[in-house]
């Protein structure tokens, strides 16, 4: 029996290296698969044709990469009904809205098809993005990628956003650009967090 599975971590985990492994797993076996993504992460995108385009990529820190849908440009029901693969895997799922979702789960539900999607559970805040809610409620089975907090031996659960080396908490959820974001556990977040408030005389 098919399920919708949500494997998600931290940045910096391996997600999207681990989305590619399971697609090499399926494609050894003679299976196929249906690789999507989201058009918000724009940094693959191809510059001049961005409004035409209806494929992206999923990229991994050490180089591999495959193309794949972008699920907000295609009616992804059909595209799957067509060409009836194995396994669907969604990389950036933290992106969807709930409606992309429940088309997920239909196709888990009707179609027989396993899907399983890759992303972030909370943000830079500490709050749930959008996809991420959607598949803590309707996924069947959630899996998570542990990685360790870059400031000390705990395990990463929050997102660390940095703007010119120094931790900022609040902003827009989604930024893409030059911001870096580091995974850390939840003590040193706090404390990174008090001792911005503190400073700011909060």
């Amino acid at each position: 029996m098919a399920q919708l599975t949500f494997t998600h971590s931290t940045m910096k985990s391996g997600k999207s290296l681990d989305l590619l492994k399971t697609d090499h797993a399926y494609r050894e076996r003679g299976y196929k698969t249906l690789l999507f993504t989201s058009e918000v992460d724009t940094r693959y995108l191809e510059e001049g044709s961005f409004e035409e385009q209806l494929k992206g990529k999923i990229t991994t820190r050490i180089g591999l990469e495959a193309e794949a849908w972008l699920i907000e440009r295609v009616d992804i029901c059909r595209l799957a009904r067509e060409e009836r693969p194995d396994c669907i895997l969604v990389d950036e799922a933290q992106f969807l809205s709930e409606e992309m979702i429940l088309h997920l789960t239909e196709l888990v539900d009707h179609e027989d098809i396993p899907v399983i999607c890759y992303g972030l559970k909370n943000d830079f805040k500490g709050e749930l993005f959008p996809g991420s809610k959607a598949l803590l409620i309707y996924a069947d089975t959630l899996k998570e990628i542990e990685t360790v907090c870059e400031y000390c031996t705990n395990k990463a659960s929050m997102n660390l956003r940095l703007v010119d080396g120094h931790p900022v908490f609040s902003g827009e959820q989604i930024v893409m650009g030059d911001n870096e974001y580091k995974p850390v556990c939840r003590k040193c977040y706090r404390n990174m967090k008090q001792e911005l408030e503190q400073s700011e005389g909060k």
